[in-house]
């Protein structure tokens, strides 16, 4: 069966401690512009929100590409980029409701999350287990794509 990365975010502290542990494992330096992971901070209301690729079931990110280098293999939940096929075009960039297809100057490639390959860096780094990597079920899929669906919503009021 599989497994997806589900947020807490009521038990997120803000200590980005994920964002160092990605950007560290996919970079093996500390370079928290390219992790794949981003905590959103709203100070004055005290919350703070772990976001990364929420692999969307309808993938605008799969849709608008022209290359198929973002793809989703038949009967997989996990939205796959394949660099050798990436133009950099950054339609998937534009595509994403969440902002968590992001392109990096210095690599020159598209950075998003694939869990780590099945060992997610954020998920061992978070010392409040705001972040767990599940397995997949109906109800942990549903509460995953509420949680999506109000935080999109959040962010068009805050636009």
């Amino acid at each position: 069966m599989a497994k997806i990365i589900m947020i807490h975010p009521d038990k997120c502290t803000g200590c980005k401690n994920c964002v160092l542990a990605c950007s560290f494992k996919k970079e093996q330096r500390i370079r928290p512009a390219a992790s794949r992971i981003h905590v959103y901070s709203w100070e004055r209301e005290g919350i703070s929100v772990p976001m990364m690729c929420q692999q969307c079931n309808d993938a605008p990110c799969v849709s608008v590409c022209p290359t198929g280098a973002m793809n989703r293999r038949f009967g997989e939940t996990l939205v796959n980029y394949d660099a050798a096929k990436c133009i950099r075009c950054r339609m998937c960039v534009q595509a994403c409701p969440f902002g968590n297809a992001i392109y990096d100057s210095v690599t020159d490639s598209i950075m998003k999350c694939d869990t780590c390959e099945g060992d997610p860096a954020c998920v061992a780094a978070c010392p409040v287990h705001a972040i767990e990597y599940i397995e997949e079920s109906i109800s942990t899929r549903s509460r995953k794509k509420a949680f999506a669906q109000k935080f999109k919503e959040a962010f068009q009021e805050v636009a």
